[in-house]
């Protein structure tokens, strides 16, 4: 029960009595999450009532997603993060192509935007953003990835069709 500080001390007794009667509770825990009370009496509760399992992922694992979702998720941020207020609304990365070989990725991705005109946003006079973008992005990835990567961009606008340009 969370709120404790709300209600009258007299009151909370008969509060809590009645909310057990309403259901089947293994415990009922009075809490004030605003002001920290009771809730090391709910973290007891608690870890009394969950299962012990060994852990789903190992200590040292940063993620659970792969490495072609992290090559989009890269682009993406460079695309916020260089593009600022100039971001086409519903930019977006996809990966058409992802291979390793002895160690080197190559990577095929397009950012697709919404329409025609906003593919010159993401490209900038003479390629310039699409490179910058491009080229911090592949950065990130090679230090995650711990090896070389190729990467050939390009800008499509939506709904699909061939992409366009690359770098």
């Amino acid at each position: 029960m969370n709120k404790i500080d709300t209600t009258e001390p007299a009151g909370l007794l008969p509060f809590l009595k009645k909310a057990a009667g309403e259901a089947q509770f293994d415990e009922i825990v009075p809490v004030s999450a605003s002001r920290g009370r009771g809730l090391p009496e709910l973290l007891g509760a608690l870890k009394r009532h969950l299962p012990e399992q060994p852990a789903v992922h190992s200590g040292d694992a940063l993620t659970d997603s792969n490495e072609r979702f992290l090559a989009a998720e890269f682009l993406r941020e460079k695309l916020f993060r260089l593009l600022g207020e100039e971001l086409p609304y519903g930019a977006g990365v996809e990966i058409e192509k992802f291979e390793e070989r002895g160690g080197m990725r190559r990577i095929h991705a397009a950012i697709v935007v919404g329409k025609e005109g906003h593919k010159a946003i993401v490209i900038g006079s003479g390629g310039s953003k699409l490179k910058q973008i491009a080229t911090a992005a592949r950065l990130d990835m090679e230090t995650l990835f711990g090896g070389k990567v190729y990467l050939q961009s390009g800008s499509r606008s939506a709904p699909g069709g061939p992409t366009t340009t690359r770098r």
